[in-house]
Order: C-alpha cells, then structure tokens, then sequence
C-alpha cells in the first residue's frame, strides 16, 4: 500500500510526513486554492532528508518556465490537472521528471480516459471539483484498473481506508480528509498520525 498526502506545507508538515514514511509529498501550485505554497517556502524543501519519501509538485496547466526554474529543481514529480496530453507527459519526462496524471471521474464511461495517458507514471482517479472535497463515486471504485501505477482521491479517510482496501485499492491520495475541522488547507498532525497507524494495521 501506498499513501500521498497533498496540499502539505514545506515547513510545519515535510519532516512529519518522512518520519511516518510517508510515499508521496505533495505541494500545490494553484493560486485559486487554500493550500497554494508559497514559493520562497519551496526553498525550505532542500533542507529535508527525504530519505524514501518522493516530493510531487501538483500544478494545472503549468509552463516550461515554471518547470525548469521551480519543479526539476526540487521535486521528483509533476502532477497534472490541467489539459496535458500524453505528447506533454512525454516532454515532462525527457526533461527528467516523473509524471502523475490526474483523471476526473463522473461517471463509469470517463474510467476508460486513462489510456490516453499510456507515458504517465501513475494515474491519479479523482473527482471533478480538485480542491472541492467531492466525494468520489462509490460504485466506481471497484471499477478502477489495479495496481501500484493507480491512485484513488476524493474523499480516503481513516474512517473508510478498510472498505476501500477491500475494493481493491492499494495507492491512495489524501488531502483534506487530514485538516483541521476550524482551518481549511491546514494540515491536523494528529489525523495523519491517525490515518497512517490505520494503514500500518492494514498492511499487517
């Protein structure tokens, strides 16, 4: 089983999430979201021993620009929300970079979009309203491709890990199922503690 948390801050959240072995760092980039970082914080990220953990820069639509001067400098993927094609996951990778590509689930038929995307690295199932909370379809979750390239969002929580385990599931993406109640894009150090000694249990 894999886990990766999204939406983290470079500074308060990194070196709790590599300590808890944590498989995937996520960090967003999209101004419209309460958890967009702050870029003069992504600097911090160069002081961390990341040991096993893997840093994903999280961004829509993002340009070269931004790439070569922020992501190939301190993260080990890119993940996509934007329009990117497999042309563009393609180019990602000759520049050296390992690529999630994000697929929004509405319904049985939007599953099958996957294959477009035959060069990403991992395919990250989620819902519709990125940054929305929306709850991802139940009934789908069994129709999901398994495998350790495939990755569930939308709505993991330590409440339902084990009924999604179940399904099939073994890479799961979380975000604010792990914030505190009073503050949105504000990471709650005991549900991530709570969520990954829930995993721990499952693995075992």
């Amino acid at each position: 089983m894999k886990v990766k948390i999204c939406g983290l801050n470079p500074v308060r959240d990194v070196q709790l999430a590599i300590d808890l072995k944590v498989n995937f760092l996520g960090f967003v980039f999209y101004k419209k979201s309460p958890r967009n970082v702050n870029l003069e914080e992504i600097k911090k990220l160069k002081d961390y021993n990341k040991k096993d953990s893997l840093f994903v820069a999280v961004t829509v639509d993002a340009n070269n620009e931004f790439i070569k001067n922020i992501v190939l400098k301190n993260f080990d993927y890119i993940q996509l929300h934007g329009s990117e094609t497999n042309e563009r996951i393609q180019e990602l990778k000759t520049m050296g970079l390992k690529v999630i590509k994000a697929i929004k689930i509405k319904e049985e038929t939007d599953i099958k979009n996957f294959k477009k995307y035959k060069d990403a690295d991992i395919i990250l199932f989620d819902t519709p309203g990125m940054e929305k909370s929306i709850e991802f379809p139940k009934n789908l979750i069994s129709k999901l491709p398994k495998g350790e390239r495939y990755a569930l969002a939308g709505s993991v929580s330590h409440d339902n890990i084990e009924n999604i385990a179940k399904l099939g599931v073994n890479f799961y993406d979380l975000s604010s199922s792990l914030e505190s109640d009073n503050q949105l894009g504000y990471k709650d150090h005991r549900k991530i503690k709570k969520f990954i000694t829930k995993l721990n249990e499952l693995k075992n």
